[in-house]
């Protein structure tokens, strides 16, 4: 069948290419970069199975600026359009998500509407009232960026907040286009699938500002972070996985998810959600304050994305720490080759690895790498285990 994905970042990109291996899919994005390296099957995201997938897979795919022309004959059309978190109104700017959606009632009302967007709770219940359709539903996403489609290749489950024929035809897609034949498959109501999105999120960034916390107090006690975080993690109830300190939650979607659900529990009584948000800053005061007693004249950040294998750095915690530090005056260096312009934040950016090691007295790296083994004397980081 034909299906429309409408928005080509991380989310649209990759069920785009998971969709087109048994449908034709037309890609729908306002960036006419993105357009034209799908049509000429290459991918504007850094991701090692879409690039593979687009190169050498046999696709029936295409993309183009024009929605109405991409909807003719389309059975489905899948919204991935941004959802930015707006720090005035407390809330996700939906404001892409209802134009699209606008777009598609207007002229194709039978077109079954599945958002992918991360949105609040409420958000899907409102939309059907509001365009007397129930021809829209929602469907979670859980992917990493840098392995998007391998995510979706392997799910963890698939989710969709709709149990009609429609949504069960859509989710058997998903899995007809996975490596992954016996993914768990769950229909739930609108609400409960949105809050599935958040929670899921939240409890992640839980876990990451717990062993930051676990690391802070090892730090500020002379102790051995490593030492503690295996004999904690070997619990087999907390398992040895996500548990590597950095500098914060960061990346599109915790910050921003942990914020909304918060919002979300407005006049419903909540300690934890508020604890999580907060615990994000108070982590970075307390390595920014670390850093700053060291004295550096020059400190070079590097690298500012989230994660290797990935070109992403929208809300990098490594960008919290700068931040701190440039507002007591210290001097700062960039070094990140995905940059293009020569300054962020009114620092140098410099591109030169070699360079960017004379030129600073104290390294900051959220993640550990072999590239600065030869100045190890110069690194500040919490990378215990050289893992994401």
């Amino acid at each position: 069948m034909k299906i429309v994905v409408v928005g080509l970042g991380y989310v649209g990109l990759s069920n785009a290419v998971l969709l087109a291996q048994y449908n034709e899919v037309v890609g729908v994005d306002i960036s006419t970069d993105i357009i034209l390296k799908l049509n000429a099957r290459k991918s504007k995201i850094i991701d090692p199975e879409l690039e593979e997938y687009l190169s050498k897979k046999d696709l029936r795919i295409s993309a183009t600026k024009d929605l109405s022309s991409a909807l003719k004959d389309a059975k489905y059309a899948i919204i991935a359009t941004p959802t930015n978190y707006d720090e005035k109104s407390n809330n996700f700017d939906t404001s892409s998500v209802e134009m699209v959606i606008n777009k598609i009632i207007s002229k194709y009302p039978k077109v079954k509407i599945v958002i992918k967007s991360t949105i609040p709770v409420g958000f899907t219940e409102k939309m059907r009232k509001k365009f007397n359709s129930l021809n829209i539903m929602f469907s979670p996403e859980f992917l990493r960026e840098g392995r998007a489609l391998y995510d979706n290749l392997y799910p963890s489950r698939i989710i969709v907040g709709d149990d009609s024929k429609a949504a069960k035809v859509f989710a058997h897609l998903l899995l007809q286009g996975s490596e992954k034949k016996d993914a768990e498959i769950l229909y739930t109501g609108t609400r409960e699938a949105e809050a599935i999105k958040l929670f899921a999120n939240t409890y992640l960034a839980m876990r990451v500002a717990f062993f930051n916390e676990l690391d802070s107090y090892a730090l500020s006690g002379d102790m051995d972070s490593h030492q503690i975080i295996k004999g904690v993690s070997l619990d087999p109830r907390i398992g040895r996985h996500y548990n590597n300190p950095s500098f914060g939650y960061g990346g599109y979607c915790l910050p921003k998810d942990t914020k909304q659900l918060l919002a979300n529990y407005k006049n419903i009584p909540q300690s934890i959600i508020r604890a999580i948000v907060d615990a994000n800053s108070t982590r970075k005061d307390f390595l920014s304050d670390m850093i700053i007693k060291k004295d550096p004249k020059i400190v070079g950040i590097y690298r500012l994305v989230m994660k290797s294998g990935s070109d992403n750095f929208r809300q990098s915690s490594i960008q919290g720490i700068m931040k701190r530090l440039k507002a007591k005056g210290i001097e700062v260096i960039v070094y990140e080759p995905a940059l293009r312009q020569n300054y962020f934040f009114n620092s140098r950016v410099e591109r030169d690895l070699s360079l960017f090691k004379s030129h600073v007295d104290l390294i900051v790296a959220n993640r550990n790498t072999v590239e600065l083994s030869d100045v190890k004397h110069k690194i500040f980081t919490r990378d215990l285990y050289g893992s994401d």
